[in-house]
């Protein structure tokens, strides 16, 4: 079964309608029992603990809409990015998300 039949949706009203009906595996009791300094230990142990500033990167409200358009690279870049696994496409994104944020940074100075 690959990845993809696994996905499942469900909309907030469908989750809290299965969660009230306990149709979830959670532990709420347990959940709601832990300090945030539990929870914290329990992220690092799991994820790591998160990079100094992190939180400055975070951009609430919708992601811009993506437009399909045909782009040349150079061919030692794009080996580069395919390299680095699947979500290729969406690394270069970011990179140029992050060269333009910096030049609009440069301009309001």
């Amino acid at each position: 079964m690959s990845k993809r039949e696994r996905i499942v949706r469900y909309s907030a009203g469908q989750i809290a309608r299965k969660i009230a009906r306990g149709e979830d595996r959670t532990d709420w009791k347990r959940v709601r029992s832990m300090t945030d300094a539990q929870v914290d230990r329990l992220a690092d142990e799991e994820e790591g603990p998160l990079a100094r500033g992190w939180e400055e990167g975070v951009v609430l409200g919708l992601p811009v809409a993506k437009k399909d358009i045909h782009i040349r690279l150079d061919a030692d870049v794009l080996v580069w990015f395919k390299a680095t696994g699947r979500g290729y496409q969406t690394r270069i994104n970011r990179v140029l998300r992050a060269y333009v944020d910096s030049r609009k940074r440069a301009a309001g100075r």
